[in-house]
């Protein structure tokens, strides 16, 4: 028998060692170890719990487009990298937040179009529908299918499936997750007539209830002296350059007239005509209707002459101010802007009614889907699955037990931070929990999940505004709370009404951008923006006709034919 030499015998033994060692950790390993979206291992991957703490810092990187925060009790002067959740969320599971740049909402789209072109973009990428296909189609998109699957908590999961994966679907492409959707209830797009009731009493009005009503009204608020300050220094109705956007636009306005062009923010709207096809509400007759009454207001000062040169932050600077008393919106004003209007002006009084239309109250337009944001991730990003731990950990300091830290005065500001992933159904939880909490009479909300904090604020807010209590907040901030969310006439109550009463029309388009709206979309807002601007300030009506031909040659019957496709195939 040939002998084994020392030296073999020890390199054999520990061979051997080796394999049984790696046997005996192969179950530890497969339950720590994930691959990136590029294939590549990585080796600072936290373990599969929603909430794990990385074993060392990941650091990854956002951009930010803001406005200020939502709650004037905030420390001033802070800035969005000093939001008091970034703390927190590096204690709890070692991740820190850098941003590449942050600016004012109204900056960001350009901002963030010059990031693309460049290909200059951070880890987390909050999109809209259109800049999610543009980066589907450049394949620029990490593959979130895995990631969701070990890392979603079982409340962000439970929000996903609320709407039985019909959101999740629509942002699959060949078996990926590229986008985790924050969807709400369509009906948080519901327009609503935001009024001073105050300046209707001064001048003994009612709320309108037509849009002959409400031209009268307008014209009082311009001519009459509502504040009754004896200066002639206000004007009817709030708009801005954006003729549709998300807020202090005049959607509202043009549904009133049966017109249906757009959900704001540069979404076109489509609805069924009588054949069945979906058609765009863009072009249609009632848009030229409601462009000529415009015309006829801007030229008797119910709109504001320099309302083509404004943002939407100038329309709430005159909104706070005092120098405009009527705002088409949805149910959130009473949060924001109008809260500051109150405080400013203690005699103010805002109320909430359905949108005046020709012959009685007016239909508002409402989608089928309503996607507040997309949340994807950069292909380049090596830790992909942090943007779900994030979400997780925005949704875990929801709940109770972080309530008396986790508030606007000790810097947390809610609004600056992504991803950011709420109950869809979570304004009218809070709307149903507080006003049971009423009328039981309880001292305290007794709701112990990822709604808490949001529904015991507006139940604190609502019993100090009741009972005149301005020790823990001033009476605009706790009727702003209030009124957005709990009182059966103010904002989420009266949407409440629209959906009971079925005043409203559905945007029956809801799929992904088609190839031509990516392509052509943003020259056909581009020409709508200026042929009705003009328009509005004077040039003649028949303006509108020569628009309806630009937009359908320069590619909307294209997008149409698209669009129709899509609804053939996927929507009946």
């Amino acid at each position: 028998m040939k002998r084994i030499k020392p030296w073999k015998m020890i390199l054999l033994v520990t061979m051997v060692l080796s394999v049984f060692t790696a046997c005996s950790n192969q179950g530890d390993d497969a339950s720590n170890a994930t691959s990136s979206t590029n294939g590549e291992a990585t080796d600072n991957l936290a373990p599969p719990d929603p909430l794990g703490k990385y074993p060392k810092l990941v650091t990854v990187t956002e951009v930010l487009g803001y406005n200020a925060p939502e709650d004037s009790r905030t420390p001033k002067g802070i800035k969005p990298e000093e939001n008091a959740y970034f703390k927190d969320l590096k204690e709890m599971m070692n991740i820190e937040v850098k941003y590449k740049w942050t600016v004012p909402s109204s900056q960001y789209d350009q901002k963030f179009a010059l990031a693309m072109a460049s290909g200059d973009l951070p880890d987390i990428l909050e999109l809209d529908p259109k800049n999610f296909e543009k980066l589907k189609s450049q394949d620029m998109l990490a593959d979130l299918t895995d990631a969701y699957k070990q890392y979603g908590s079982p409340v962000l999961k439970e929000y996903m499936e609320s709407d039985d994966g019909f959101a999740m679907k629509t942002f699959e492409s060949e078996g990926k997750q590229l986008a985790i959707p924050s969807f709400e209830d369509p009906f948080l797009s519901a327009q609503l007539l935001w009024i001073r009731k105050d300046w209707l009493d001064n001048l003994n009005l009612q709320a309108p209830k037509t849009m002959d009503e409400l031209e009268k009204v307008a014209e009082a608020f311009v001519k009459n002296d509502p504040d009754q300050n004896g200066k002639d220094d206000t004007y009817g109705i709030a708009a801005q350059k954006s003729l549709f956007f998300w807020g202090f636009d005049l959607r509202g306005f043009f549904n009133g007239f049966g017109a249906y062009p757009s959900m704001g923010d540069a979404q076109s709207a489509w609805i069924k005509d009588t054949e069945g096809k979906l058609i765009p509400g863009l072009i249609q007759p009632e848009v030229k209707n409601a462009l000529g009454k415009l015309q006829s207001w801007y030229q008797n000062g119910i709109l504001d002459k320099e309302f083509a040169l404004k943002d939407e932050n100038k329309s709430v600077e005159d909104i706070t101010a005092g120098k405009v008393g009527i705002s088409y919106g949805e149910w959130w004003y009473p949060n924001w802007p109008l809260n500051l209007n109150m405080d400013k002006d203690p005699k103010a009084n805002w109320i909430a009614v359905q949108i005046p239309g020709m012959e009685g109250p007016g239909k508002t337009l409402v989608s089928k889907i309503r996607i507040g944001k997309l949340f994807a991730v950069n292909k380049k990003s090596k830790n992909p699955e942090a943007a779900i731990k994030l979400i997780n950990f925005y949704i875990e300091m929801g709940k109770k037990q972080y309530r008396d830290k986790n508030q606007s005065a000790n810097g947390y500001v809610y609004n600056w931070f992504n991803p950011r992933i709420t109950d869809p159904a979570q304004i009218d939880t809070i709307y149903t929990e507080v006003n049971k909490a009423l009328e039981a009479k309880q001292q305290e909300i007794t709701l112990d999940d990822g709604n808490y904090k949001d529904t015991a604020d507006v139940f604190k807010a609502t019993t100090d505004y009741l009972a005149g209590d301005t020790s823990n907040a001033s009476k605009g901030v706790n009727w702003g709370q209030y009124f957005s969310r709990a009182a059966k006439d103010g904002g989420w109550g009266m949407t409440r009404q629209l959906k009971e009463n079925k005043a409203f029309v559905n945007n029956e388009f809801y799929g992904i951008p088609t190839a031509s709206q990516v392509d052509k979309g943003t020259q056909l807002d581009k020409l709508m923006q200026e042929s009705f601007t003009k328009i509005i300030m004077g040039a003649p009506l028949d303006e509108f006709d020569k628009f309806v031909a630009s937009w359908k040659s320069l590619g909307g019957d294209q997008i149409t034919q698209e669009v129709n496709e899509w609804y053939t195939k996927e929507a009946k």
